[in-house]
């Protein structure tokens, strides 16, 4: 039925290798064309430097202020911010403010963990 729910309740918060903390919201093997998940960078801190194969990234900005690269190119963000992200892009965020940047990574399709590419900076 249109409109129904599933009544899933986000994951808890866990601290990931990128430095930030993350929520899954929605993630489902059922639903495979997105996920959602709350992002949390603390001041200061840069996340990886990552891409993820043959995943299309969305960064929602909801609180906060950083510095988004994306493919070599940098701007500041903050809330109501939108940051697009194309499958293969190499990505990091860092906060740049005094409180916790927080937002939504909605990816299309869903995210799977082997998608996930870390890149080795020197």
């Amino acid at each position: 039925m249109a409109g129904e729910t599933t009544g899933q309740r986000p994951m808890a918060e866990t601290c990931s290798r990128e430095r930030c903390y993350i929520a899954e919201w929605w993630n489902d093997g059922s639903d495979k064309a997105v996920s959602i998940a709350r992002v949390r960078v603390e001041p200061g801190v840069r996340t990886e430097p990552h891409r993820l194969r043959d995943i299309n990234e969305r960064y929602l900005i909801l609180s906060g202020h950083g510095r988004m690269d994306v493919a070599g190119r940098s701007r500041n963000v903050g809330p109501g911010d939108v940051v697009v992200i194309a499958a293969g892009e190499t990505q990091c965020i860092t906060n740049t403010g005094e409180r916790d940047l927080g937002f939504l990574a909605v990816c299309t399709p869903r995210f799977r963990p082997e998608c996930y590419e870390a890149i080795t900076e020197g």
